[in-house]
């Protein structure tokens, strides 16, 4: 079992900056992506951003230009800094990785979450 267990979450005012923290552990051999998804009360969990093994980052176009993915593959650890906050940017951040065991079995673990809310 993988585990991921992010922190960073909190309320910040219109315009502030906040830097989220995930930590894979358990039975890791590789993590081929790490990356970040939000929902909001009512909505669909939907893609924020993603590091890829190769280097590769993709963004919603939501936060482009605002949000930067980093990933430290010898702590397991993917961050998320967001800058310029926004009220719609408040919602319920979760991590999400995919990889192979030590054993060679896929794996596909989310977070529990880490609830954002930008508010004045």
């Amino acid at each position: 079992q993988v585990q991921l267990v992010e922190s960073g979450g909190g309320l910040v005012q219109p315009g502030g900056s906040l830097r989220l923290s995930c930590a894979a552990s358990g039975n890791i051999f590789n993590i081929n992506v790490m990356g970040w998804y939000r929902q909001a009360p009512g909505k669909e969990r939907r893609l924020v951003a993603t590091f890829a093994s190769d280097g590769s980052t993709d963004y919603a176009d939501a936060v482009k230009g605002r949000f930067i993915i980093s990933r430290n593959d010898a702590r397991n650890t993917v961050y998320l800094q967001m800058n310029g906050l926004r009220p719609e940017d408040t919602a319920v951040y979760h991590c999400h990785a995919r990889g192979n065991t030590e054993t060679w079995k896929h794996f596909n673990s989310w977070g529990q979450g880490t609830q954002v809310t930008v508010s004045s």
